[in-house]
């Protein structure tokens, strides 16, 4: 099985769970925060694409509990311990959460910014810890983690590609 056999990708505002040697992936992350939550010992990850902070945004009262921060972090969670992970091994990887437009003032219209503290406050209510992330900025990322090894790798526009 090559590498493109073993990616399995995860759109906007969905989610994924995966164990190695499989790999997750999205892309298209401006504003949006792309966040993995893993247990290292089952070598078992789950991403989710984030798109609003607060479901309290939605027009209507059917939504995808993955689009908003507030209900896709329990969301992943949940079907993490489903799939065996133990809620207590979990730990968060994040990446995005940029300013795509430069003439947004940085209060309410900053979506970015209000994506990245909605997902930390849900992680610190969770007690699950942040390793690492690499979020803010005025360019899009496309993340690719690896259970297997609990690297994310971050491809940046007009940017070097980074692990973390």
């Amino acid at each position: 099985m090559d590498r493109q056999e073993r990616m399995i990708k995860v759109g906007i505002a969905e989610k994924n769970i995966v164990s190695q040697p499989y790999l997750i992936r999205t892309s298209g992350l401006g504003s949006c925060v792309g966040l993995v939550l893993y247990d290292e010992e089952k070598k078992t990850a789950g991403l989710v694409h984030i798109m609003l902070p607060d479901s309290s945004l939605s027009r209507t009262g059917e939504y995808s509990p993955c689009k908003y921060a507030d209900t896709a972090v329990k969301d992943l969670a949940e079907k993490l311990a489903e799939r065996g992970c133990r809620k207590g091994a979990l730990k968060a990887k994040l990446a995005g959460g940029a300013q795509m437009f430069p003439f947004q003032p940085s209060g309410m219209l900053n979506i970015g910014a209000r994506n990245v503290a909605a997902v930390l406050e849900q992680l610190d209510t969770m007690k699950i810890p942040v390793i690492s992330m690499d979020t803010g900025g005025s360019s899009g990322r496309t993340i690719e983690f690896n259970p297997a090894t609990g690297k994310l790798s971050i491809f940046t526009v007009n940017q070097s590609a980074k692990t973390i």
